[in-house]
This record gives C-alpha cells, sequence and structure tokens, in this order.
C-alpha cells in the first residue's frame, strides 16, 4: 500500500523538473539524486505498476507545495522530502539498475556540476 497515493496527483514530469530547477541547490545533491532515481525507475518498461504508484506518491510528495515540513525552511525544509523519496527509493529498489544510476548521475552532473560522491554514495547504499 502506498501511504503517499493522495500526493499522486501532485505530479508531472513537468512539474518536477521545474521543482528541481527551482530548488535544486537548497534540496542539496542526496535530495536531487533520489528523485532522479525514482524518476527513471519510473521510466523502465520493467517497472511494474505497484512500484510506478510509490514512484508518483513519492515524487508528487517532493512537488507538492504544502507538506509536512516547509520547503521554504533552508536545509530542515527537505527533511522530510528526503526521508520520503528514501522511503519510496528502497521500497521500490530492485527496480534501479545501472542504467538508472548512469542516467540519474549523468543529469545530476548536467545540473550541480561537480558532484560529492560521498553523498551519492550514501544513497547507493539504501539500495
Amino acid at each position: 500500500m502506498n501511504p503517499f497515493k493522495k500526493y499522486s496527483e501532485e505530479y508531472s514530469e513537468t512539474r518536477l523538473w521545474d521543482k528541481i530547477k527551482g530548488f535544486a541547490r537548497q534540496a542539496g545533491q542526496k535530495t536531487v539524486y533520489t528523485a532522479l532515481l525514482l524518476y527513471y525507475a519510473y521510466r523502465r518498461k520493467d517497472t511494474p505498476a505497484w512500484a510506478k504508484n510509490i514512484v508518483l506518491g513519492t515524487l508528487g510528495y517532493f512537488i507538492a507545495p504544502i507538506d509536512g515540513l516547509p520547503d521554504l525552511t533552508p536545509i530542515i525544509g527537505y527533511t522530510d522530502d528526503l526521508g520520503v523519496l528514501s522511503f519510496g527509493l528502497v521500497t521500490i529498489a530492485t527496480y534501479i539498475n545501472d542504467e538508472v544510476k548512469s542516467n540519474a548521475r549523468e543529469r545530476l552532473q548536467k545540473w550541480f556540476g561537480d558532484i560529492d560522491e560521498s553523498d551519492l554514495e550514501d544513497v547507493d547504499k539504501q539500495i
């Protein structure tokens, strides 16, 4: 069961890119990388519907303007988002393959330039 199902309606690819574009630096590389892993796992043909529903709910929560902690609060505002994204990531970890990781890292590199490998390794250890 997806506890974040109500947030699925918040998700659209355009809204995800807009959120990341506007708040990537504030949210941090861990949060953005986790969101990208979920996004690219969602796009895989092999990812089943139940896993895609988890992704939609967790990404929808990330996008939602109102959530547990307002995102306008520096650092603390994205703590809940990272927690929810991490929940989604661990839940669908089976569908995060090397191609998904490569795509996420590539996109992250374009947006951030220098990547903090320790942040990415922290996320990768979850899956």
